[in-house]
């Protein structure tokens, strides 16, 4: 507040001198109007500066405090507002990057008359040059596609903005395609966050993703496209952010900063082809200020949709090469990039605690303990379970679960007995979280929030406390507990005769693992005729094996993952190898009788609450999602066809029969197909038609998640459903609203994606580490773990197109990493040996005199590999290089061994062929990030 003195009289002045001499009044404001306000509004000194107070910018304040104790380091957390130049404030005509925002009274009109339209700006995942924005369109939502930075228009992930639409002619979809700016086919190849040029990071190795991306339709039930004309012409409507309406500032990001010496600004021109996008930006942008205290610096966010941050710092040498965490302050037109400000330190980037804590900032996983209020929720510490009114006794049924090895939050367990007809009682027996998780509650808000456990290589993180996940809710070994079962009477021939839902207590005998399973049903029948526990594993299985033939025949699709699992070190938790999953008969077994139960419960509780259940649907895939495996699949004479499940399930069929030589193709062909398809998603009955409620990848006309409340938020939804449709308890009021339930899909589809990346991250550490050769602590020298490997590989997809570089990802089934391959050796553009075949989707190497093909790759060709990391930087990046065929890898060496000459095995790796080695015979890099 400001006081206006000049009023008060001359007493009033004299008494307000006195009760100030000795003390320094500030006036403090970042805003410029209210600081010029702030000298007008006083009287005068003798020596015409303001006679109360002074006033000073933040930045300002600070510098002076600072100057008096050099140990507060507050500068750095001080916002930025202005431009990233002082000159700029001083009168000094300056350049906008970006068209200045619509004023807020036409933004308000222009709203209203429907000329602007108000919603969300979301950005695509891997880059922050695209994205879009979701508009009303009378009853419908719409998904308004939006590219390139100055459309963008300072735009940044979760801002609510103001947009106009482009003209029919600029939407996406058409005949012309124009694009959706006149910028967008520049940015839209650059997802490194700068507008300037230079060289992606040489591309590296990861784990090989599972799905698709899910899209907009998928997530949030939009429409991309919108028909145009009379003849229902489908489009993707295109605009520009106009106006910011409300800031997404936040959110702190994390990170690391780029700095590079003056020097190297000067030889930057020497090394272009190495050069990393990051160095070129950091290199135009940073600059030291005036003041001799702090320098402006470039802030990269592990995030991709995030743009590049400038930093203003006082620290910019402590800072280089450890993990951050930056706010956003402001994105003025005349900045290229948004302000920042510094809030804290992560680590030392590379170690594994640092990068653990980075990839739980990146996906925002709730990783806090549980506050009291929570903790209050729980039982008491002698809490006792025993038999409730309502709960039907199920003690004396010897009731069994089957989890992998060392599995503390066990969810589900099983049950098979004769009955005197000859028929037999199949039980699923799920925790009964509910109990104790109350709705409403401050432990059920909380879950809802979390919406689900995230497993990572080295912890996990839980939706419910402990208390819970591994004691009161996990169906352990020869302790009762409570449990929402699910009961068929069935035929020995697996057909259902009838089915009940009951609240019960149960005692489990046993508590097997996989393996422990498989052996009892391996066991001979002459020996399980006292042994209950393999009597009814044996039934189970038999059960299995119909269920799932039964539903196979009905579309169901087999699919297959990559995933492997780390061996850890049982003291440091590092990895000391890297295993492939082991899948046994009793895996299948159990997950057959999941997927009976949620489809069981999914018909129940659609019975009861036709518009109000919490279903998952898979939504088929489109044809262009499949055209470059249908393609590549012909090159080996196989032919997928994906007009439903069924014909896509025969044709995988067909094809792993007719690729029999080699096993691991027709694993390869189901890993690709499933990357072919988005994920399932969470949604709410009454939001979409019957028809959209199908499941693709089970033939499922409706499915759900009943089975795993203690790591699920979705199951909790559906045991509520299912005891208000049973009659044991009421709906809670939350689950009667429809748009509450959207709110809740929508969020559980969030976080279970963000586990999902998360985990997979978590993997892409660890594997980074065992390749290192180190133990990823922040004193690593590298010289533990696994080391470099040579592997065999396959071929996924091959660059073909006229002068690009020639290279090639494959698939490491060992490691299940994925890379691409970069032929080093083999100038694109001008070696004229090269052979590109698009068609067969083939690179080749001819000789120079005959003409002869020499050596090829195609797709799913076996090739012989090395996995190695690169250092540099203080960046460490997983890459793959080619050892055989050795022709593609270094045709001249091959060539002159072949010939007779001296021998070289210079095929690309961390010491040859690789721009590694390159770079060692330049100038010594001081770049550090």
């Amino acid at each position: 507040a400001l006081y206006d003195f000049s009023h008060n009289g001359s007493s009033a002045r004299q008494q307000q001198q006195q009760q100030t001499q000795g003390v320094e009044v500030v006036f403090l404001s970042d805003d410029v109007q209210s600081r010029k306000l702030a000298v007008m509004e006083q009287p005068e000194d003798d020596d015409g500066s303001p006679l109360y107070y002074e006033t000073r910018s933040m930045r300002d304040h600070v510098t002076l405090l600072q100057k008096e104790d050099s140990t507060l380091n507050l500068l750095d957390m001080v916002a930025q507002f202005g431009g990233k130049d002082e000159s700029k404030q001083q009168g000094t005509t300056v350049q906008n990057y970006y068209p200045p925002h619509v004023a807020s009274s036409t933004l308000s009109h222009g709203l209203q008359t429907h000329r602007y339209y108000q919603g969300i700006y979301r950005s695509n995942r891997d880059s922050n040059t695209e994205g879009y924005v979701t508009v009303r369109r009378g009853e419908d939502r719409v998904a308004v596609v939006i590219g390139g930075w100055e459309d963008i228009n300072r735009a940044v992930d979760g801002d609510i903005v103001a947009i106009e639409l482009f003209g029919v002619e600029r939407w996406l979809g058409g005949a012309s395609d124009g694009g959706n700016g006149k910028d967008s086919e520049k940015e839209k190849n650059n997802t490194t966050g700068g507008k300037e040029g230079g060289n992606e990071s040489k591309q590296t190795a990861g784990i090989a993703a599972d799905t698709a991306e899910p899209t907009v339709r998928d997530t949030d039930n939009i429409a991309e496209e919108v028909p145009v004309d009379d003849e229902g012409q489908l489009r993707k409507p295109t605009g520009k952010v106009v106006g910011i309406i409300r800031r997404n500032f936040h959110k702190n990001y994390c990170g690391s900063i780029c700095t590079i010496d003056a020097k190297e600004k000067d030889d930057s021109e020497d090394d272009e082809e190495d050069i990393h996008p990051h160095d070129v930006i950091a290199a135009k942008h940073e600059v030291e200020h005036p003041d001799g205290i702090t320098s402006t610096v470039v802030f990269f966010s592990i995030d991709k949709r995030v743009p590049p941050i400038l930093l203003r710092t006082t620290q910019r040498d402590r800072l280089a090469g450890m993990r951050i965490l930056v706010s956003m302050d402001s994105w003025p037109a005349d900045s290229e990039y948004p302000l920042g400000h510094y809030v804290k330190t992560l680590g030392v980037a590379g170690t594994k605690d640092t990068e653990t804590e980075v990839l739980l900032n990146e996906f925002r996983i709730p990783c806090e303990p549980f506050p009291a209020k929570v903790l209050a929720c729980l039982p008491p510490a002698d809490y006792k379970i025993t038999l409730e009114p309502g709960r039907v006794d199920l003690r004396h049924i010897p009731v069994l679960s089957i989890d992998p090895p060392g599995c503390k939050d066990i969810d589900d367990a099983l049950h098979c007995t004769e009955l005197p007809n000859g028929n037999w009682q199949v039980g699923v027996h799920i925790a009964d979280v509910t109990h104790y998780v109350e709705a409403g509650t401050a432990i059920d808000l909380e879950a809802a929030n979390r919406s689900t456990s995230t497993y990572l290589v080295n912890k996990r993180l839980d939706m419910l406390p402990s208390l819970l996940t591994t004691d009161l809710c996990s169906l352990k070994g020869n302790v009762d507990r409570f449990a929402f079962s699910v009961l068929w009477e069935v035929t020995p021939e697996a057909h259902i005769v009838d089915v009940e839902f009951h609240k019960s207590i149960i005692h489990s005998i046993a508590a097997l693992t996989y393996q422990q399973a498989q052996s009892l049903i391996d066991k001979p029948d002459k020996d399980c005729k006292d042994d209950i526990q393999a009597g009814a594993v044996k039934r189970l299985a038999s059960l299995s094996r119909k269920f799932r033939a039964r539903r196979i025949d009905a579309g169901a699709l087999t699919l297959a993952s990559p995933e492997v699992k780390f061996v850890l070190d049982s003291e440091s938790l590092n990895p000391t190898d890297v295993q492939a999953y082991t899948l046994y008969e009793a895996n299948a077994l159990v997950e057959e009788f999941m997927l009976l139960a949620n489809v069981t419960v999914a018909k129940k509780i659609l019975r009861h609450y036709p518009t109000l259940s919490v279903l998952r649907r898979h939504p088929a895939p489109n044809r262009s999602m499949f055209d470059g495996l249908i393609q590549k699949a012909k090159t080996r004479g196989v032919s997928i066809r994906i007009d439903d499940s069924k014909k896509l399930a025969d044709s995988l069929d067909d094809a792993g029969k007719a690729l029999k030589d080699d096993p691991y193709l027709d694993q390869l062909l189901r890993i690709l197909s499933t990357r072919c398809m988005s994920p399932a998603q969470y949604f709410c009955s009454g939001e979409y038609q019957a028809k959209d409620w199908h499941h693709y990848g089970l033939a499922a006309p409706v499915y759900t998640h009943f089975t795993s409340p203690i790591r699920r938020y979705a199951d909790v939804c559906v045991h509520r459903l299912l005891a208000a449709a049973i009659g044991v308890a009421p709906l809670p009021v939350f689950l009667s609203s429809k748009s509450h339930l959207h709110d809740l899909a929508a969020n559980m589809n969030r976080r279970h994606r963000a586990a999902q990346l998360a985990g997979r991250a978590s993997v892409q550490l660890h594997t980074l580490i065992f390749f290192a050769g180190g133990d990823g602590s922040e004193n690593d020298d590298g010289d533990g773990g696994g080391g470099t490997k040579e592997e065999d590989a396959y071929v996924l997809d091959v660059e073909t197109s006229p002068n690009s570089e020639p290279s090639f990802s494959v698939m490491v089934p060992r490691y299940g990493i994925e890379g691409r391959v970069r032929l080093t050796k083999i100038n694109g553009k001008d070696d004229e040996c090269l052979v590109r075949d698009p068609e067969n989707h083939r690179l080749g190497y001819k000789d120079p005199k005959t003409g002869k093909l020499l050596a090829s790759v195609a797709v799913f060709d076996k090739v012989r590999v090395r996995i190695w990391v690169r250092k540099s930087r203080d960046r460490r990046e997983l890459v793959v290089d080619l050892l055989e065929p050795q022709l593609l890898a270094n045709p001249a060496a091959a060539l002159q061994s072949k010939q007779g000459g001296k021998k070289e095995n210079k095929a690309a790796g961390p010491t040859s062929g690789s721009s590694a080695s390159k770079k060692k015979k330049k100038k010594k890099q001081k770049t550090r990030q």
